[in-house]
Formats: C-alpha cells, structure tokens, sequence
C-alpha cells in the first residue's frame, strides 16, 4: 500500500501540502474569532458558552470533528469567485490557535485534489478524512487516515465506487459509509477493524459515530425512500439492535458523532419549516423499540436575544465540547463555531 507524505505551510499563502514538514503556521488574526461568554440554547437542558471561528481568508468554513485535547479538523471554502463561481475546497486542522491546511497530494502523479475534506480526528491526533481529483465525478470519494507522522493511508472499501470515513475510534476502528452510482441509496454505513471491512445490511446509513468499544454506533439514514413518506432519521446501534430516531418536532434528523459516554449530536429540521438548529442527545436508552432521552437544542447566538438562522453540530468530544456550523441569514455563509458546557 502506497502512502504520501503531509507538509504545512502559511494559511495566508493557502499553501498545498505535498512534501514532509513540521512548520507551524502564522496564527490566525483576532478578528477570526469572537466568544460569547455564559450563552446558553433556547429551551436547553443545558447551556454552553460559544465561539466563532473562521478560517482567515475562508469564505466559509465547516469544522466536522473535535478530539478530547480540542484540536478541531473540518474543511473550508476560498476562491476570489466563491460562492458564484466553483470554490477550492481545503481542509484543516485548528490547533492552539493556529490553522493548518491540508491539501491531499499524490505523490505518484504530482497532482493535488480538487477537494480535501478532514472529518474525525481521534484522541492520539490520527485524521481521517476524503478527497476527490480534479476531472472526477462529484459521486466519486477516496478514503484516507492522515497519520500524526503526516501520511495520507488510503481507506477504500474494496468493490467500491467511494468511501467516506467519518470517525476513527481510539483503536483504530473506522467508521463512514461507502456508496456507488449515488450519493444516497447505493450508500451503507461500515467499520473497518483490525479484521477488515464491514456494512450496515441496509442501505443508505451512514455510520458517523460510536464508543470506544464499538458496542453503540450512531449515524443518519432515510427511512422510505422515494415514496411520499421519504424522512432523513436518526439511528443508533447497540449491540447490533438498529433503532431509528427522530429530534422532538422535527420531520429530518441527522445523527453525526457520539463521544466515549454515549452523547449524541447532529442536527434537525423543525417539521414544516426550513428552520434547521443543532442538538445534544444525552442519557438515551432503547425501550421496546423505540429511543429515548435527553435533548439539547443548539442554537448559536447571535445577541443575547436572537440566534442564528442555521444551527448543526457535526462534532462532540470526550468532555462534551462541541463542534459545528452555523448561517446569520437563511444563505449566508457558514462559520464555524465551537461550544463548551457551562
């Protein structure tokens, strides 16, 4: 198996990364940031206090996973044309107050992907993530762990079109999906352990978190697809069990990561509406089929009294922080924020 090698450089410069290096980058101005302190979501079980960041430069930006030292990976939109015209999309690694960007670069061809985005990152520092080359179909993913050593490990599920890791476990366990002539229905949730691949027997899952032990995993699907009844839901595993879920009120759920205690977040779409908020699923349980617990909206806010127009949370960590994004306007960009427990 072929591995490349990582470099970093200057964000400002939104340097490409193709060669082995350990130069830190220039970190990111004051005016990238913005805290709000003692804030709490609307109607929340608990409260956390907010901070915005964006990546300098970044149209927008998505951070996607947070570790439980708090060094946040995501991906970022640029480009002078952006969004009118097609953005260059880099990802990133926010570390002590410095941002780097990550570029996948194929050192066979030379060439660097049109597309790089980071999803999880676990709790030694190991990256998973995916890219797609300049020419290819927007249906076609290639896996890859992004070792602390700085290699790009490809992860592909044999005999298939993509694969996604979205999670890696502290043992090295990789959780994503994988998927062919589409982005939805030909989509199954897998793990890769030490003893290979495996897949959810259902299609369009997509599994987005779990424990250390592998014994509960979370993820999103669509439930009844292509009828009238069609509805993204929420699943959990345990124990092989398969429960779907829905957000109190909502007519779309989407789980995307748990921590080590079983936490769960995403985001969920008020029924009837375009209003889209993020939650916090905590002290959940499955009695007789059906799942139950407690839910935390998340709304990020804007002033004391009015919150953003969007609201998802993509990452939780072992102390329960939380990363994600979040709009001003119903079509603004997004910025990325992260919120810790009061």
């Amino acid at each position: 198996m072929k591995t490349h090698r990582l470099a970093a450089a200057s964000v400002a410069a939104l340097f490409t990364l193709a060669a082995c290096a350990e130069n830190p980058v220039a970190p990111a101005s004051d005016a990238s940031f913005r805290e709000i302190s003692q804030s709490f979501s609307r109607g929340a079980a608990r409260s956390y206090a907010f901070t915005q960041f964006d990546v300098p430069g970044a149209f927008q930006t998505a951070p996607s996973g947070i570790n439980a030292r708090g060094v946040i990976v995501g991906w970022y939109f640029s480009g002078s044309g952006c969004p009118s015209a097609p953005c260059v999309v880099k990802g990133f690694i926010f570390k002590d107050g410095v941002f780097t960007t990550v570029v996948y670069h194929n050192a066979v061809t030379g060439t660097d992907a049109a597309l790089t985005q980071l999803r999880g990152i676990g709790p030694s520092g190991e990256i998973v993530g995916s890219y797609r080359m300049a020419g290819e179909l927007a249906v076609r993913f290639h896996g890859f762990i992004l070792t602390t050593g700085g290699e790009f490990v490809p992860v592909d599920y044999p005999g298939h079109t993509s694969t996604i890791p979205q999670r890696i476990l502290p043992d090295g366990t990789i959780l994503g999906c994988y998927h062919d002539t589409d982005q939805m229905l030909t989509m199954h949730g897998i793990w890769k352990d030490k003893d290979g691949f495996s897949a959810v027997d259902r299609a369009t899952t997509m599994n987005n978190g779990g424990t250390p032990s592998g014994r509960k995993i979370t993820g999103l699907f669509t439930d009844m697809p292509g009828t009238a009844a069609e509805k993204g839901r929420g699943y959990v595993i345990e124990d092989g069990v398969f429960t779907p879920f829905d957000a109190p009120g909502s007519d779309f759920t989407a789980a995307w990561d748990m921590n080590p205690a079983g936490t769960i977040v995403g985001l969920f779409k008020d029924a009837g509406t375009s209003n889209f908020h993020g939650f916090v699923l905590e002290q959940w349980r499955v009695l007789g089929g059906a799942l139950s617990g407690t839910y935390t909206t998340i709304n990020f806010p804007l002033t004391p009294s009015t919150n953003a127009a969007y609201t998802d949370v993509f990452g939780v960590n072992a102390s329960g922080d939380l990363v994600g994004k979040f709009r001003e306007t119903a079509t603004g960009p997004f910025h990325g924020y992260v919120a810790t427990p009061n």
